[in-house]
């Protein structure tokens, strides 16, 4: 529960909490109970985190979404913003834990305004034995119509910095991990800088069997649906306008994997997506496309094979490149989702089945 500015407690040890009720408690609660926590004063205590600056909105996020989302992962704690600090009311325990996230938080509002999914994954990590620190803190990728861009978990800037360092990178990883949209950030980032003099995206046609010429269609009309999530990452980055320029001009090209075959990739930032749904001959001419000065990512997720027939290639790449310098794999799991935090739940229990299977 958040409480009103000036009402919070100001004291940080355990049994000595002056100030107020909070709002949910009466006149007629019994003497020493928060009611709308249930807890005796004497096993209460109240800390704080400095905003350091930062402001409260960015904070709160956009009509209070993300305190919202505060105050359903940690019920039992008051928050109370105040005097460029947040105050934090509730057993030991908790206002540890709340603590953490309210620190993270902050350092990640520097940056923009928070959202629901922010809070989401600051909290899993909280939470989490894998992460017994909560460090969030990256360098943006991007920032773009007020938003900033950035890994928003320890595994995923893990993945920003494997691209950074070597020339093809694997993201495996569930969806909303954010395998993708991180590497057209960085896509768009290297182009920005000079640093290649053109994008290319693609991904296989699997429901076609990429057989695309028997289509209906312009080409631009048959290959729309399988690249649309493409497209739409990249409008997130970029105006319309803007893509649409780059793309006449051949700076930007978005094609089917089939197209790749029998050119060589030179200067160029290179993502093929969903190559969970390559054969492992497909991986192969993909990969023998790089060029000089050229930078690759390949992301999947192989728990969601689409092939009527084969191995993903995938799949069996990871034995067949592993340990080769300048080639690495990143793995995501759920902890990296940043999605709806039902994503995160769903993507669990699957692999619970698949574990009891």
């Amino acid at each position: 529960m958040i409480a009103p500015a000036g009402s919070s407690d100001s004291s940080s040890t355990p049994g000595s909490v002056p100030g107020r009720p909070c709002s949910t408690c009466t006149r007629t609660s019994s003497p020493g109970i928060c009611r709308s926590r249930g807890l005796p004063e004497s096993t209460r205590s109240t800390t704080s985190v400095a905003l350091n600056g930062v402001p409260l909105l960015s904070l709160l996020g956009s009509q209070d979404e993300a305190i919202r989302r505060l105050e359903q992962a940690f019920p039992d704690v008051r928050f109370s913003p105040r005097d460029g600090e947040m105050q934090l009311t509730g057993s030991p325990a908790d206002t540890a834990s709340a603590r953490r996230v309210v620190s993270a938080m902050r350092d990640l509002a520097r940056e923009a305004v928070l959202t629901a999914a922010d809070v989401d994954a600051v909290t899993r990590m909280a939470r989490s034995a894998a992460h017994p620190r909560v460090e969030v803190t990256a360098e943006p990728i991007l920032s773009t119509r007020g938003r900033v861009i950035r890994p928003k978990t320890p595994g995923q800037k893990q993945y920003v910095q494997a691209i950074d360092e070597h020339t093809i990178v694997f993201g495996i990883g569930p969806a909303g991990t954010g395998k993708t949209y991180l590497a057209m950030a960085k896509a768009v980032q290297a182009l920005h800088r000079e640093q290649v003099s053109r994008i290319i995206l693609t991904r296989p046609a699997v429901e076609a069997g990429e057989r695309l010429g028997f289509l209906p269609g312009t080409l631009g009309e048959k290959i729309d649906p399988y690249l649309r999530p493409l497209f739409d990452a990249l409008s997130d980055m970029m105006e319309a306008e803007a893509v649409a320029k780059l793309m006449e001009h051949g700076v930007i090209e978005v094609a089917p994997l089939a197209y790749m075959r029998g050119r060589t990739l030179n200067d160029a930032f290179i993502i093929l997506d969903e190559a969970q749904n390559t054969t492992a001959e497909q991986m192969k001419m993909f990969l023998t496309r790089l060029g000089f000065g050229s930078t690759m990512v390949i992301t999947g997720d192989i728990t969601q094979v689409d092939l009527h027939q084969g191995r993903s290639g995938l799949v069996s790449v990871q034995g067949v490149l592993q340990g080769i310098p300048d080639i690495a794999f990143s793995e995501l799991t759920s902890a990296d989702v940043v999605r709806h935090k039902l994503v995160t739940e769903i993507i669990e229990a699957y692999d619970r089945q698949k574990g009891n299977a």
